[in-house]
């Protein structure tokens, strides 16, 4: 008999990473707190849409409401549970899902920002695995509909790494990578930590910033002003990664040290950067948004503290300076607050 596997967390990332197991054959039910999402996907499976045709299908999924969690204790218990719950839900959605966990189950942290640890302080470290999205672009757009707005990964970049805490490659981590797979290209790395805040600083570098100013990831990127604070955001978020100890991975294509150079005023270093950008710009679908984009245009709560604050509250642990990362959390929070309209001249300071 399969794993038995949940998903609470039906939205972008869950609900494309799971829809894409579900299409595997993997046992797979889906937890989400949208009503209509999870009554569309019963009444209509999940429709998964990318980049290329051969992406793009509609799924016969299992979902259940999040008021109906209580219904897994009547079945067998669950074997692999994600956690693709925003950030600041991680405790409670980790501490819900923990007592319908088979005895050697265990939670899969697959979010952006560093929640390995909160989960671990829930469920335990022996029940805590760390799984990093990296660069999927994807959006709920509609219940039932989730699109993803980047080509697929390959082995020159991979789309999920999968690490534990201790930093060892066990059986559970490379069957979780197997289960990636559905969806994209997927390994065990012995570098979760590394690999967390490498793609803390790319979100750093993108999310907030298309939140406070409503910018596509095309346009941020294109606007002159919009990439250069980019950078700085980067580079600073690079240099408190290093102060922790962190082994960064690339920064989308170039090195944490091409990045910063960059910054620094090195001409070869910031050609290579735009170069890169550039490229990763011609990849992107035009409605291409990242997740604190999305959340400004629905009027959710953003990650901002868990990201970009984050970044900040580390920088000042550590004595590294985060002027830039700190001027972005409060004017994305001014424009959360009602009391800006996203623009570029709510960052026209930084």
């Amino acid at each position: 008999m399969g794993k038995k596997i949940v998903v609470l967390g039906a939205g972008a990332i869950g609900g494309y990473a799971g829809g894409h197991m579900a299409r595997g054959g993997e046992d797979v039910t889906l937890i989400d707190p949208w009503p209509e999402h999870v009554n569309r996907m019963n009444a209509h499976g999940l429709r998964l849409d990318g980049v290329t045709t051969q992406e793009c299908c509609v799924v016969p999924v299992k979902a259940i409401h999040l008021t109906d969690v209580q219904a897994l204790s009547k079945d067998r218990p669950v074997d692999i549970a994600f956690i693709s719950v925003k950030s600041y839900d991680t405790e409670w959605a980790t501490a819900m899902i923990k007592q319908y966990l088979a005895p050697d189950g265990y939670v899969v942290s697959l979010q952006n920002c560093m929640n390995e640890e909160t989960v671990a302080r829930v469920a335990g470290p022996e029940r805590t695995v760390g799984c990093i999205a990296s660069l999927l672009a994807a959006e709920l757009i509609a219940p039932g509909h989730v699109q993803r707005n980047v080509p697929l990964g390959d082995e020159e970049h991979i789309a999920f790494r999968v690490g534990e805490m201790h930093g060892r490659i066990t059986r559970r981590a490379l069957d979780v990578a197997a289960l990636m797979r559905h969806a994209d290209t997927a390994k065990a790395t012995t570098n979760l930590w590394g690999e967390r805040w490498s793609k803390l600083i790319i979100n750093g570098m993108r999310n907030g910033l298309s939140a406070a100013t409503g910018l596509s990831g095309k346009d941020r990127d294109g606007n002159p002003k919009t990439r250069d604070i980019s950078l700085r955001l980067g580079a600073e978020a690079i240099r408190v990664g290093w102060a922790l100890g962190y082994r960064l991975e690339k920064i989308a294509g170039v090195t944490a040290e091409t990045l910063v150079a960059a910054v620094d005023g090195g001409g070869k270093a910031r050609a290579e950067v735009d170069a890169d950008l550039d490229r990763q710009i011609a990849h992107r679908s035009d409605d291409q948004r990242p997740s604190m984009g999305q959340d400004m245009r629905k009027g959710r709560r953003t990650e901002i503290e868990l990201i970009n604050g984050l970044i900040a509250a580390k920088g000042d642990e550590t004595g590294i300076p985060t002027p830039v990362n700190k001027a972005l959390v409060e004017a994305v929070k001014k424009v959360e607050r009602g009391e800006a309209a996203p623009g570029l001249e709510v960052v026209a300071h930084i």
